[in-house]
């Protein structure tokens, strides 16, 4: 069998397995190591003497990191090639993440998580791009899917490996643990993945990057669609956050062991994700990105009771609402955008990770005041927003003939 490099690998050829599998290990490390201090908030608050604001920041600095270096990053990945950047990124995260376990003061600590962001954009940035371009039309769906497998593997592992580890050790144990298993992943990526067949760049100097920037800025509904990201996940990030101190605290006092195992919730994802997809193109997009929204409402509301049973099942639902609402939006933006989604997709993720970084620390404000009430509420207005400012009826209810595919990020 040969490969038509103008159509990409196609069913059953060594490449596509090698493609795949290290896809899948890039999300798994990239993935693991954005999260890794997100389940371990409390002792790591404790080991320096900070509060839950300030220790959320740790998240919020690796995410921040990766939406400042989001565009730029990009670009230049579409001027000389993804897969060295890719490759580079993801072992300079690696090696930041051993040098955050090792981090002497707070600051410093919050420095190299923003680092590691930063790396880690090499990947995020174009992995949905690079496969697009490498993998046959007919294959790409199942290629896609297994990259956004990996994306929620990789973001349980980040979460639960360090809180399990830091149960017996410590913190920085936890984190150095996780660093291990994303270098193991890292160099399975950087020895997997096979050379690119081609390259479809239509930009290659930065005023033809601006210039595309500037064109979907002018598009309202791609800058609607941004704005929902920012605020979904900013509160979603947000939720994720604190639970972990009211899990820990009066008067469920959970350990940080059982309090990562929360994270499992995030597998509710993975089914709501392609299930909204697939009813989104039957009911229409703003239908169903609003239902999905609603559905977070329903499992906010249920998690108000200090009662595990209501806690577990409210976020379950909170999740597969938030992810499903993602899954809409995200696809909606890729198919506004044709012959710009490289950029495109790069705004959204911006969008989307500047929210996580802002409001993942600015929750924390209302959670000192008031405690996981008052964080409810905060969530709840956020959603409430992206409802709001969510694109009309009249862009929801247009049909493409094209097959679309969506970048989900976890």
């Amino acid at each position: 069998m040969t490969t038509d490099h103008r159509e990409g690998l196609a069913t059953g050829r060594a490449e596509l397995r090698r493609l795949n599998l290290a896809m899948v290990c890039s999300a798994l490390a990239a993935f693991g190591m954005l999260y890794a201090t997100q389940a371990l908030l409390p002792p790591i608050g404790a080991g320096f003497g900070v509060g839950p604001t300030a220790a959320s920041l740790t998240v919020s600095a690796a995410t921040g990191g990766i939406a400042l270096a989001m565009m730029p990053l990009s670009s230049l990945a579409e001027s000389v090639g993804r897969v060295p950047v890719m490759r580079g990124g993801l072992l300079a995260a690696c090696l930041l993440t051993f040098l955050s376990a090792a981090a002497p003061w707070f600051w410093a600590l919050l420095v190299i998580r923003a680092l590691v962001g930063v790396a880690l954009a090499a990947v995020v940035a174009v992995a949905v791009a690079h496969l697009g371009d490498e993998v046959h039309p007919a294959r790409l769906g199942t290629a896609i899917g297994l990259y956004v497998a990996g994306n929620t593997l990789g973001g349980i592992t980040g979460r639960l490996v360090p809180g399990l580890v830091e149960e017996a050790t410590s913190w920085r144990v936890g984190i150095a643990a996780l660093g291990v298993l994303a270098l193991i992943a890292s160099v399975g990526f950087v020895r997997l993945l096979p050379p690119a067949l081609r390259r479809t760049s239509t930009a290659t100097s930065p005023r033809e990057h601006v210039d595309a920037v500037r064109t979907l800025l002018r598009d309202g509904d791609v800058v609607r669609l941004c704005l929902v990201a920012f605020l979904l996940m900013g509160g979603f990030v947000a939720c994720y956050n604190y639970l972990t101190f009211r899990l820990e605290g009066v008067p469920l006092h959970l350990s940080t062991a059982l309090t990562s195992l929360m994270f499992l919730a995030y597998l509710a994802g993975t089914v709501s994700s392609p299930l909204a997809g697939r009813l989104s193109d039957r009911f229409g997009r703003r239908r169903l990105a609003l239902g999905s929204i609603a559905v977070s409402f329903a499992g906010l509301a249920l998690m108000l009771p200090d009662q595990i049973v209501c806690i577990v099942a409210g976020l379950l639902i909170f999740t597969a609402g938030f992810f499903g609402a993602h899954s809409v939006a995200s696809s909606w933006v890729s198919s506004r955008a044709s012959g710009r989604r490289g950029q495109a997709a790069a705004m959204y993720l911006l969008a989307y990770y500047a929210g996580s970084s802002t409001f993942g620390a600015l929750i924390g404000l209302p959670y000192q005041a008031g405690g996981w009430p008052a964080v409810s509420a905060a969530v709840a207005g956020l959603f409430l927003l992206g409802a709001v400012v969510m694109p009309g009826a009249h862009l929801a209810r247009a049909r493409s003939g094209r097959r679309k595919f969506a970048t989900r990020i976890y």
